[in-house]
């Protein structure tokens, strides 16, 4: 009996030799008040095994912005971001870190706001990083700087999260843009009375492809201090604008990594997508 409780007992003593936490990762809804919205906004957060608010640990950050149609929780029911984050970690792929999934509209789109961009009775772009950037990074032990912070995205949070680095490029280290709306050719005819004509209006005129084209040399420096990368699919209907941005880029002397993968605008792909994203933000915390 004794031996059959010390064998029990092993493993729970190994655990406790080598300091490793018992503790599993988490996902749990939060939410910020913004007197710019005028509202109270929901995000999910991922915190790592062994996370302990009241320990002097500090970690890195990844703001991972969901796509139209969608809210804070995607990553986490369709996109099953914990598992593969466990994983990365366990592997050593990636290291632990904090990861912020805020929610930036409603899918009924055509009638509520949707969008990371500021628009007429909307200013998300302001609130993001006046309001809730701060309060996160004060609420969780993050290390808030430029070195320790990534940003990335599906779609429109593809889009936003280049958009966000290339006008605050002195908050992110990296971006990574997965199937991203990078530019808006034509928003169509204006209509007060529909939302998503202003979220399409303001990708036109924020154009991540045209923000490249146009920037002088001291712009384009400041984006040089950023680590870029776009994925995109080859079925995907948003190609285009992923190998014109990385093309572009390359001629201005910005550096930055294209893949085409096989897939389309799917979840498939997105999920697969976290398995590079990832340690491709976790390396270049290191740098």
């Amino acid at each position: 009996m004794k031996k059959l409780l010390l064998l029990l007992l092993l493993p729970f003593a190994a655990l406790c030799a080598w300091g490793e936490p018992l503790a599993k990762s988490v996902i749990k809804t939060d939410s910020v008040q913004s007197k710019i919205l005028g509202e109270s906004i929901n995000y999910n957060v991922y915190l790592p095994a062994g996370y302990d608010a009241s320990a002097a640990e500090k970690y890195p950050v990844v703001y991972l912005l969901h796509g139209l149609f969608g809210t804070h929780v995607d990553w986490a029911t369709t996109g099953h971001m914990k598992e593969v984050v466990d994983e990365l970690i366990a592997s050593g792929e990636c290291r632990k870190l904090i990861i912020i999934m805020p929610d930036a509209g409603d899918p009924d789109i055509h009638n509520n706001w949707n969008g990371y961009l500021n628009m007429p009775g909307c200013n998300y772009e302001d609130f993001f990083f006046l309001e809730f950037m701060p309060q996160v990074e004060s609420r969780y032990s993050i290390i808030p700087d430029k070195q320790h912070r990534a940003i990335m995205g599906l779609s429109m949070g593809g889009g936003g999260s280049t958009i966000y680095s290339q006008r605050h490029p002195d908050k992110f280290s990296s971006c990574y843009s997965m199937s991203g709306w990078l530019d808006e050719k034509d928003p169509g005819k204006e209509d007060p009375s529909d939302k998503f004509y202003y979220a399409r209006k303001s990708v036109h005129e924020l154009s991540a492809i045209e923000f490249v084209r146009n920037s002088d040399e001291a712009a384009l420096e400041k984006l040089r201090s950023v680590k870029w990368f776009f994925d995109c699919g080859d079925d995907d209907y948003l190609l285009e604008l992923s190998v014109q941005m990385h093309v572009l880029m390359r001629d201005r002397k910005v550096k930055s990594e294209l893949r085409v993968r096989d897939g389309w605008h799917s979840w498939e792909y997105w999920h697969t997508a976290l398995r590079l994203s990832l340690p491709f933000a976790s390396r270049n915390f290191e740098q």
